[in-house]
């Protein structure tokens, strides 16, 4: 199990939490992009997307590198692992609740037997 409050888990979660990023994780998984190719179909300048790509590498979820004057930037899907980790603990946990809340109404709605005197 991840430790509840991880500072790892934290900024993963953190750095999925806006759409923008979000978004560029999903085009990075598909290819490496320089910043001003994040920036371009988000309409935004490149102080901004550098801001957000800087979230993404405080969580580990991007990799930047450097040559010349371009800086590209990758996908390193390795600390959604400790995120989907404890997401499914949670899952498990409410699975088992609504089995158990299903099993309840099942029962309180299924026909006694009678007994005959």
């Amino acid at each position: 199990m991840v430790e509840q409050h991880s500072p790892d888990l934290d900024a993963v979660f953190k750095a999925l939490a806006d759409p923008t990023r979000r978004d560029m994780l999903q085009r990075l998984a598909r290819e490496e992009l320089s910043v001003s190719e994040l920036a371009a179909p988000l309409d935004m300048s490149l102080a901004a997307a550098s801001k957000h790509i800087q979230v993404l590498e405080r969580a580990g979820l991007v990799r930047r590198t450097v040559q010349g004057r371009t800086h590209t930037c990758s996908l390193d899907a390795q600390p959604l692992h400790a995120g989907m980790e404890w997401l499914r603990h949670y899952e498990r946990f409410w699975t088992e609740r609504v089995d158990a809340l299903e099993r309840l109404v099942r029962a309180a709605h299924s026909p006694t037997k009678r007994r005959k005197p």
